[in-house]
């Protein structure tokens, strides 16, 4: 298997699908990660493919104990004062090294899987049904442990509805659903469905109007779209938050939006949630960075 991988992604759709054959997984709030054991480390990969182990070491390091050969698809998160705490997760992410180093000490990271893509003991194990991956999965973890374990998993329906409703004040913001006979979809959106709570859809920011540590708007890319569009003003707040998090991001120069307008284009893998039917040719409101 080559590296980096082209990660799965999910569908959004308005309720839970019915019927047998399906399994359930919450959704946490975090960033998303390949963590790989190679022959003499760890490698962890953001979505994007760009190599992020510097800023995780707290979870390379335990990483160790997994058997070389092991590839997981899984998500970073940080748990603060019994829920998960994105916040933080965009900080450690948009932060120096030194920086980075000093956020482990005071709220180290946990990582979520819930795929395995490649395992010494299992030749192409990323082409099997997801309920075999899932149990090579759990018995990887079983003798690892936090901060690295299995996402929650059932195949009852009602179960993931309990879920979906009670879990929410600890940051579980949805469900995914994943047909047990499927192989990994390796950059497709095509077997995996999830639920959110909120009524989004994700963009990549490609670049800022304004300055940096506070744009006035954002360059994004919805998916399926090759050029950025501007989105609408961003409130006082959250440009701030958005500005400390893309500090750190290089610039590759200045484009332009359609419309005209121009925008400092950024190299980064920020991610923030766009109200969904905001949609290709509406205005593009921003509600929060991922």
């Amino acid at each position: 298997m080559e590296y980096p991988v082209s990660v799965a992604l999910a569908r959004a759709v308005p309720s839970l699908p019915t019927g047998p054959g399906w399994h359930f997984e919450i959704k946490v709030d975090g960033h998303r990660a390949v963590l790989r054991r190679t022959g003499d480390g760890v490698v962890l990969y953001a979505r994007s493919g760009r190599i992020v182990t510097s800023h995780w070491m707290d979870l390379a390091v335990p990483a160790m104990a997994l058997r070389p050969g092991t590839t997981l698809d899984g998500e970073i998160v940080i748990w603060r004062d019994g829920r998960l705490d994105f916040g933080a997760v965009q900080a450690r992410a948009a932060s120096s090294l030194d920086r980075a180093r000093t956020l482990a000490a005071r709220h180290p990271a946990s990582y979520v899987a819930w795929d395995v893509l490649e395992h010494p003991d299992h030749d192409r194990i990323a082409s099997r049904p997801y309920t075999e991956r899932r149990t090579v999965l759990e018995d990887v973890l079983q003798d690892v442990g936090p901060p690295l374990q299995a996402t929650l998993s059932t195949g009852d329906r009602e179960t993931a509805l309990h879920w979906y409703e009670t879990l929410q004040a600890q940051g579980v913001e949805g469900i995914v659903a994943k047909p047990a006979r499927s192989p990994y979809p390796f950059g497709r959106r095509t077997s995996w469905v999830k639920v959110r709570h909120a009524d989004t859809v994700d963009a990549k920011v490609a670049g800022v109007a304004g300055p940096r540590r506070r744009p006035r708007r954002l360059a994004l890319l919805l998916d399926g779209q090759t050029r950025p569009r501007l989105s609408a003003s961003l409130a006082p707040a959250l440009a701030a938050r958005i500005g400390a998090a893309l500090t750190a991001a290089p610039a590759t120069g200045e484009e332009s939006a359609p419309g005209g307008e121009t925008y400092t284009a950024l190299d980064t893998d920020l991610v923030v949630e766009v109200l969904a039917g905001s949609g290709r040719h509406g205005t593009l409101t921003v509600v929060r960075a991922r």
